[in-house]
Formats: structure tokens, C-alpha cells, sequence
């Protein structure tokens, strides 16, 4: 009994503080650098250059927040290139509607993989906009939003 006693024990109690640091954030700039360690005199690993791409905090040192993107890349990025989430990546082709229920006019077919700027969320719908359009798609397959 207590060798199952003690595992769990310990897995309730460090459980909750290694999942308080995953936040969605996304990226400030046009260009940002993605480090191999938390500090800038570790080398660049790769360089985003997508403005408002989201990305998940899964660490944080200092001044540093270490990364991870859709496709599972991670590396450490200075906070003065993160800012709070707004915006997410559609995992499937989607339907933008001009108001929030799937009876509303369909504006734009949203192709799986598309950036989406969120401008807020209510309920099961977030309103977006993408380069040409603004409407209302469902949280469904969305990456970057906390459900």
C-alpha cells in the first residue's frame, strides 16, 4: 500500500505547480529569435517571423520562457518578444460566420492552418479576424485558446 501511497502523494503535490507555468501567449514582433537556453549567450536555434504567432510557456527562468509551438518546437524566448494570447491557429478547415451560431451567413471558408487574431470570446465562439475578414468561428480545433 505504500508504494502506491507515496508515488501519488508526491504526484498531487508537485502536479499542480509544474502545470501553473503553460500559458498561451503569442509573439510581439515580426522576427523573433528562439534560443537553445535561457539567457542570450546561448546560439539561436531558429528565428519565428510571423507577427501574433501562439505559442505555449511551458517554462520560465528569469527574464526567459521557454516555448513550444504547434509542431511541437520549443526552445527559450526573451518576454520582451511575448505579449497576452490573442490569436490562434485553426487544426481544421473552418467557416466564418458574421454572428455567433452556426444559422448566421457563412462570410469565408477558413483553411486549416490559418492565423486568426482572437478579439473575444463568448461562450463556444470567438470573434476573429484574419487579413481580409471579421466574424465569428466556433473554439473547436483552435490552437492557442485555453478551454
Amino acid at each position: 500500500m505504500k508504494k502506491i501511497f507515496y508515488p501519488l502523494l508526491l504526484f498531487l503535490l508537485l502536479a499542480p505547480s509544474s502545470f501553473a507555468d503553460e500559458v498561451f501567449l503569442s509573439l510581439k514582433k515580426s522576427k523573433v529569435n528562439v534560443r537553445y537556453g535561457p539567457s542570450f549567450d546561448f546560439p539561436v536555434k531558429y528565428i519565428y517571423k510571423k507577427i501574433n504567432f501562439p505559442i505555449k510557456q511551458i517554462d520560465k527562468k528569469e527574464n526567459f520562457r521557454r516555448i513550444i509551438d504547434l509542431k511541437n518546437n520549443s526552445g527559450w524566448v526573451h518576454i520582451s518578444q511575448l505579449k497576452k494570447i490573442n490569436s490562434v491557429i485553426t487544426l481544421e478547415d473552418k467557416l466564418l460566420f458574421r454572428n455567433s451560431s452556426i444559422f448566421s451567413r457563412p462570410i469565408a471558408r477558413i483553411k486549416k492552418g490559418r492565423l486568426l487574431v482572437v478579439q473575444k470570446c463568448e461562450n463556444e465562439w470567438c470573434r476573429v479576424e484574419t487579413e481580409d475578414f471579421k466574424g465569428w468561428v466556433d473554439k473547436v480545433n483552435l490552437w492557442g485558446l485555453i478551454n
